[in-house]
C-alpha cells in the first residue's frame, strides 16, 4: 500500500502539465538524437545541461531522462533502415533488423523494435519503484567508509565492463580522478593544480568537460567519416508485426527485459551491454542458429527490449545509492548538482515528489515514445536523408553558446574546444572516454568520504575493513580485480575489441 500511495504521488507531480510537455520534448529530442546518427545521447544531455538551470529540478531531471532512454527507441529506425546504429546499443539490432528491411519487411522490424522496447521498459521501471525503498534504506546505512568502498567498487567494475583495452580504461579512470583534483581543497582551502589561473579555482566545470569530451569530439569524428548511407526501405509498409512475428518474439522480449533490467544495474554496462548479451543468448538458445543475421525477429527483438530494460534499470545506483553506472547517468549527477540536489538515498525522504515523479514520468515517456515512434516513421526517413555537414554547425554553435551561458566565461569555451581535441585524440587512441567521465565525478566524491572515514576513525585506516558492509564491498572489488587479470578474460576482451 506503501508503494501504492508513493507512486500515486509521483503521477500527482508528472502528470502536471509542465512535466508531461517536458517529457514530451525529452523523448522527441531522444528519439531525433537516436534516429540521427552521431549524436548520441550523451553528447545531447551535455549540450543541454546549461539549458535546464532555469527549470524546475523535476522537468529538468524528466526531459533528461526521456532523452536517454529515447535514444534507445529512436536508434533502432536508422539501424533497420539504414544500417547505421544511431546509438551504440542499436549496433546488434542492424545485423537482423536490416535484413528485414531489405528483404522488404522493415514495417515489422520497427514494429516489434518498438513494441518489445515498450514493454521492456515497462518491466523495468516497475523494477525500479519496487526496489527503490529498499535500497534506499540499505543506503542509509552507509557511513563515509561504505561510500568510498562502493565507489571504488564501481569504478573497478567500470574498467571490467569497458569496451577495447584493460591498460587504457585504467588510464581513462585514472585522468579523470586526476582531473577531479583540480581546485580548492575543501579542508585545507589551497588551490591545487591551477597553475595560477583564477578560474580553475572551482575546478574544471562538469558542463565544460562533458560537453567537450562527448559534445565536440565527436563532431570532429564524425566530419572525418564519409557519409554513406544505402536505403533500402523509403516505404515501410505496415507496421504491425503478424501473428507469427508474435509468436517468434514475446520470448525473446521476456528474455531480453529480464537480462537487461540486471545488467543495466551494474557500472559501465547498461544498454549496450544488455543488447549484445540478449542477441547473444537467443543465438545460443535457437534451434536454427544459421537465421540470425540474414532476418531472423528475434534478433531485433531480444537486443531492443534488452536494451531499453538496461536504459531504465540503470537509473537504481543513481536515485538509491547516489553513484552513477554509466556516462549518462554521470551527467543526471550533474543536473542533480546544478540544482543542489545531493545523489543519493536521503533524496527519497526529503525530496519524495521528486524522487517518484522521475518514476512515474518513465512510465508517461514510454507510453509517448510508442505514440511517436511509429506513427511518425515517415518523418525520421526524411530525416535521415540530411547531410551531417548541413547539421554539425547548429550543433557546434549550441554546444558553445550553452558552455558560455553557465559562467558567461569565454576560457570555458576555449577549455571546451580543448577536451574536444583530447576527446577526439581518445577516439582515434580508441580509448573510451565513458571511464574518464565517472572518474571524474566519482572522484572529489571517493576523497571527501575517504578523508571524512580517516577523520572520524582518528587516522586508524582499518575502519575500511573492520566495518562489515565496508568489507564486503571491498572483497567484492577484489573478486572483481582477479577476474579481470585473468588470462581468459582479457584474451576474450582483446578479441571483443579487434571484432569491434
Amino acid at each position: 500500500m506503501e508503494l501504492l500511495s508513493q507512486l500515486s504521488q509521483g503521477f500527482a507531480a508528472a502528470l502536471s502539465f509542465g512535466n508531461i510537455a517536458y517529457c514530451l520534448v525529452g523523448v522527441t529530442l531522444g528519439t531525433l538524437i537516436g534516429v540521427l546518427p552521431g549524436i548520441g545521447p550523451v553528447a545531447t544531455i551535455a549540450m543541454l545541461l546549461p539549458a535546464t538551470y532555469g527549470l524546475p529540478p523535476l522537468s529538468a531531471l524528466i526531459m533528461l531522462a526521456g532523452i536517454y532512454y529515447g535514444a534507445q527507441y529512436g536508434g533502432s529506425t536508422s539501424a533497420i533502415l539504414v544500417n547505421l546504429p544511431g546509438e551504440s546499443s542499436s549496433v546488434v539490432t542492424c545485423l537482423d533488423g536490416h535484413a528485414m528491411a531489405r528483404q522488404g519487411r522493415a514495417g515489422a522490424a520497427l514494429g516489434i523494435a518498438a513494441l518489445g522496447s515498450f514493454f521492456a521498459g515497462s518491466v523495468a521501471t516497475l523494477i525500479i519503484a519496487v526496489l527503490a525503498a529498499p535500497l534506499a534504506e540499505l543506503a542509509l546505512k552507509f557511513g563515509p567508509a561504505e561510500y568510498f568502498s562502493l565507489m571504488v567498487l564501481g569504478l573497478v567494475a567500470a574498467v571490467v565492463l569497458a569496451n577495447g583495452s584493460l591498460i587504457k580504461a585504467i588510464a581513462m579512470i585514472i585522468l579523470g580522478l586526476l582531473l577531479g583534483l583540480v581546485g580548492t581543497d575543501v579542508n585545507s582551502g589551497v588551490e591545487r593544480f591551477t597553475f595560477g589561473i583564477p578560474e580553475l579555482s572551482d575546478g574544471f566545470g562538469f558542463v565544460v568537460v562533458s560537453m567537450g569530451l562527448f559534445g565536440i569530439a565527436e563532431i570532429i569524428y564524425n566530419l572525418e567519416k564519409g557519409e554513406k548511407r544505402d536505403f533500402f526501405a523509403t516505404s515501410v509498409g505496415g507496421i504491425w508485426p503478424s501473428r507469427d512475428d508474435f509468436r517468434q518474439s514475446w520470448k525473446p522480449v521476456l528474455r531480453g527485459t529480464t537480462l537487461g533490467s540486471i545488467l543495466g544495474v551494474l557500472p559501465g554496462g547498461g544498454a549496450i551491454l544488455s543488447s549484445f548479451a540478449a542477441y547473444t543468448l537467443e543465438k545460443r538458445l535457437a534451434k536454427d542458429s544459421s537465421r540470425f543475421g540474414k532476418g531472423a525477429i528475434e534478433g531485433v527483438a531480444a537486443p531492443e527490449a534488452a536494451n531499453n530494460a538496461g536504459a531504465q534499470t540503470s537509473f537504481i545506483p543513481l536515485l538509491t545509492l547516489g553513484i552513477p553506472p554509466n556516462a549518462v547517468m554521470a551527467l543526471m549527477v550533474g543536473a542533480m548538482m546544478i540544482h543542489g540536489i545531493v545523489p543519493g538515498p536521503q533524496v527519497m525522504t526529503e525530496r519524495p515528489e521528486l524522487f517518484w515523479g522521475l518514476i512515474a514520468s518513465m512510465w508517461i515517456g514510454n507510453a509517448l515514445l510508442v505514440l511517436l515512434n511509429l506513427p511518425l516513421i515517415g518523418i525520421w526517413i526524411r530525416l535521415l536523408k540530411v547531410p551531417y555537414r548541413l547539421l554539425y554547425p547548429a550543433i557546434l554553435l549550441f554546444c558553445c553558446v550553452g558552455v558560455y551561458s553557465v559562467n558567461q566565461s569565454a576560457l570555458e569555451v576555449a577549455f571546451t574546444v580543448g577536451f574536444g581535441l583530447l576527446g577526439y585524440l581518445f577516439i582515434k587512441l580508441d580509448c573510451e572516454p565513458a571511464p574518464l567521465l565517472l572518474g571524474f565525478v566519482l572522484g572529489p566524491l571517493m576523497e571527501e568520504n575517504l578523508r571524512r572515514a580517516l577523520l572520524l576513525a582518528r587516522g586508524d585506516a582499518t575502519v575500511f575493513f573492520t566495518r562489515p558492509l565496508s568489507l564486503g564491498l571491498l572483497v567484492a572489488t577484489l573478486l572483481l580485480v582477479l577476474i579481470l587479470v585473468l588470462p581468459k578474460v582479457r584474451q576474450t576482451r582483446e578479441v571483443a575489441f579487434q571484432e569491434d
